[in-house]
């Protein structure tokens, strides 16, 4: 009986001391990879917002998984004028945004399943306050700050993309 308490605490003795450096290992890593700026690729189609002075088009990413909605522009340092992100939801729903870990300042394009445009909001960086419209939405579309205004994009202004069409009319 004494040397199987002296066995099973010697294996408790060793799980203790490995447990934590797995642990510690594991966050080390983790925390590394989060460091790391998501990068989707950049559709084949651009998406094109219809405002009232032309048509103006962006190259975007399509976040349309729940760990890429989730990481979002997170961590990317730099965005071109012409560039954003999609954030394409299962059904129109409330949504709302934070930016925490995400270095830069974002114009937040919230569209209702026909595309039409129903609020921008800004995005402070580092910001942990939740944003969010007043009304459900189905698209979220990203964009470097002041890219809604330079461009007429406001509230009423279309968006299409076939991701756009493809649920249109299906809220």
């Amino acid at each position: 009986m004494t040397l199987r308490r002296v066995l099973i605490a010697g294996a408790l003795g060793a799980a203790l001391l490995a447990g934590p450096a797995f642990v510690v290992s594991l966050a080390v890593s983790s925390a590394s990879v989060a460091q790391e700026a998501m990068a989707l690729p950049v559709d084949a189609e651009p998406l094109i917002a219809v405002t009232a002075k032309r048509d103006v088009p962006f190259r975007i990413e399509i976040a349309d998984e729940p760990g890429e909605r989730a990481m979002g522009l997170m961590f990317r340092k730099d965005l071109a004028d012409d560039q954003g992100m999609l954030f394409v939801f299962e059904q129109t729903q409330p949504v709302g945004f934070w930016m925490k870990n995400t270095p830069l300042p974002l114009d937040l394009v919230f569209a209702g399943p026909d595309g039409k445009v129903l609020d921008v909001l800004p995005g402070t960086p580092f910001s942990e306050a939740v944003i969010a419209p007043e009304e459900p939405a189905r698209f979220v579309l990203e964009l470097k700050a002041g890219t809604a205004a330079k461009t007429g994009i406001a509230r009423g202004v279309m968006l299409k993309h076939r991701a756009i069409a493809a649920v249109a009319g299906n809220p």
